[in-house]
């Protein structure tokens, strides 16, 4: 028997103190950049527990101005941007190719945090593309072998021949190279922090790219 989905969502808690502790954001002591803040908020919520916290939501557009998005790894973060990767003919690949811009979402239950970037996304070189694949583990150079990704599949059973043969590659030869493997780069215009409160009182503190700088402000929740 289904569950009743409107009974299921009604059972449901959001930030149950049981498991989640909303530590409070003061934005005047906030540093001037957003990127010092987001290495302090991911750190806080591996400590936290977490779960899987550099996960975060990437979405593009398509050709008609679509919106699609999914879940991606953080790759890492500088002050070149934030970092993701996958095929450059994947369907996300295909979408930045002709709409170079994407948003990124984070979410930390466990502290009732999000943080929200977006801005224009370009891709880095090839060499470093690939060492930033060959740096990971066998399963994702395996996985990046198995290629394809986004097309149609015929059956299982073909997934399961070609990624096979990707395994035995990968461990063969760690330093195959995945032509179409890209490392791409989101350079935020804005960066937002929110803070959930008990009371509703949620703080939402904004970076603004400016002319020298960032500029930040705080928006009603």
């Amino acid at each position: 028997m289904e569950p009743d989905l409107h009974e299921l969502l009604r059972s449901l808690r959001v930030w149950d103190p049981a498991v989640t502790s909303l530590p409070p954001l003061a934005p005047d002591t906030a540093p001037a950049a957003p990127l010092p803040l987001f290495a302090r908020w991911l750190a806080q919520a591996a400590e936290a527990g977490q779960a899987e916290p550099h996960t975060m939501s990437l979405a593009t557009a398509d050709a008609e101005g679509r919106p699609d998005v999914r879940i991606v790894m953080l790759h890492g973060a500088d002050d070149e941007g934030w970092s993701f990767a996958t095929h450059a003919h994947s369907r996300k690949g295909g979408q930045l190719a002709g709409r170079p811009y994407a948003a990124l979402a984070f979410y930390w239950p466990v502290l009732g945090r999000q943080v929200r970037v977006r801005g224009p996304v370009g891709a880095a070189s090839r060499e470093e593309a690939q060492a930033d694949l060959h740096a990971r583990s066998t399963g994702a150079l395996a996985a990046a072998l198995t290629g394809r990704q986004s097309a149609v599949l015929g059956s299982t059973e073909e997934l399961a021949r070609a990624s096979e043969e990707a395994w035995e590659r990968a461990r063969r030869e760690p330093a195959a190279p995945a032509p179409s493997w890209t490392l791409y780069r989101l350079r935020p215009d804005e960066v937002e922090f929110f803070q959930g409160d008990a009371r509703r009182r949620h703080v939402r503190l904004r970076y603004r790219r400016a002319p020298e700088g960032w500029a930040r402000e705080l928006l009603w929740p």
